[in-house]
């Protein structure tokens, strides 16, 4: 195996995926950040046989830190110590406690991600809504949103809100909460310099995980409470790029809705899968009227295509809420019967 440029992990990497096969393999591979997908795939194309001992061992590796992630999330650092002793001794235990505490530490709050959500709103409802946002803001977007739409109408305004306008957090302000949940999770988190997180960002990728009645109820307390802050939220909970995402009747729809001199004025500030995607859902004759729209417009400043692509959003933001069309997001609402 030639692997002289690429370290011990991305070689560990490469060893566990090479020995699960192909197919899932390449499930896990894209959901991995660029940089180290650029790293494992060199280190597999380089790999021309895995050793049937290692292939073993990898493996058992691998469930054993797993194993020691779902006590941790069940009991705390303690539980999972006594129950990695009993079935490995104590030796091991302490090696893949070790392993597992490094890892939590990398990332404020990490425990929380393989916990069950209700436990973990259930949990979480009785704390103060800033650690509510923070947890929120620390954890993956789907997993926020399941938990966010499992809290109580007036936790999840204000721990939205606190999300969206969250920037920089204090080391000290983690630790201090890290003391307080230490308790209750059996985690101590520790970050060096400046944490940033949260964020009106933070808050769109977790609506947009979450289903229409959670979003509906945020946005609409939101309104009461910092109204400019809502519509910020709005506006990225769908940008004009996602007008890809919407079914052939919904864009034909859209289409009939918006100003003329809109449509072109978006269109000719887009990408070519965008324009493409327009193109093919209106008629032969529309098709033409526009690109010539598009084209009398000659050179246009950035942001009138920017304000034109805005407008556009309204529409399909109002024909959603109407009930014309449908945004198809992620959580529940995802589903079309």
């Amino acid at each position: 195996m030639k692997t002289e440029n690429v370290s011990k992990g991305i070689t560990k990497i490469a060893s566990f995926l090479i020995a699960l096969g192909p197919e899932t393999s390449g499930k896990i591979l894209k959901l991995l950040p660029e940089k180290i997908i650029e790293q494992v795939s060199y280190c597999v194309a380089n790999t021309s046989q895995l050793d049937g001992t290692v292939q073993t061992d990898i493996l058992q590796e691998f469930m054993e830190i797993h194993q020691g992630q779902k006590y941790i999330a069940q009991g705390g650092v303690d539980y999972a110590r006594e129950m990695l002793e009993s079935a490995l001794g104590r030796q091991k235990a302490e090696k893949i406690l070790d392993r597992l505490m490094a890892t939590l530490e990398e990332q404020p709050f990490s425990f929380a991600r393989d916990m069950d959500s209700k436990i973990l709103a259930s949990v979480l409802g009785n704390e103060h809504s800033q650690t509510i946002a923070l947890v929120l803001a620390y954890l993956p977007p789907e997993k926020a949103s399941d938990v966010l739409s499992r809290l109580t109408p007036e936790q999840q305004i204000n721990a939205a809100t606190k999300v969206a306008l969250m920037e920089h957090v204090a080391p000290d302000t983690l630790k201090d909460l890290a003391r307080v949940l230490a308790e209750k999770f059996s985690v101590h988190t520790n970050q060096n310099g400046v944490s940033k997180a949260g964020g009106v960002k933070s808050l769109v990728s977790i609506l947009n995980q979450a289903d229409r009645a959670t979003e509906k109820t945020i946005l609409e307390r939101m309104d009461e409470e910092n109204s400019d802050l809502a519509e910020e939220v709005r506006k990225r909970l769908f940008v004009f790029e996602d007008i890809i995402t919407l079914e052939d009747r919904a864009i034909q729809k859209v289409v009939q809705e918006v100003d003329r001199k809109d449509l072109a004025l978006a269109v000719k500030g887009s990408n070519s899968k965008v324009k493409d995607y327009i193109f093919r859902n209106i008629s032969q004759r529309a098709a033409t009227l526009l690109e010539e729209e598009v084209q009398y417009l000659g050179p246009i400043r950035l942001r009138d295509v920017e304000e034109a692509q805005q407008r556009i959003v309204s529409v399909i933001r109002k024909l959603d809420e109407e009930g014309v069309i449908i945004i198809t997001r992620g959580g529940a609402d995802a589903v079309i019967v």
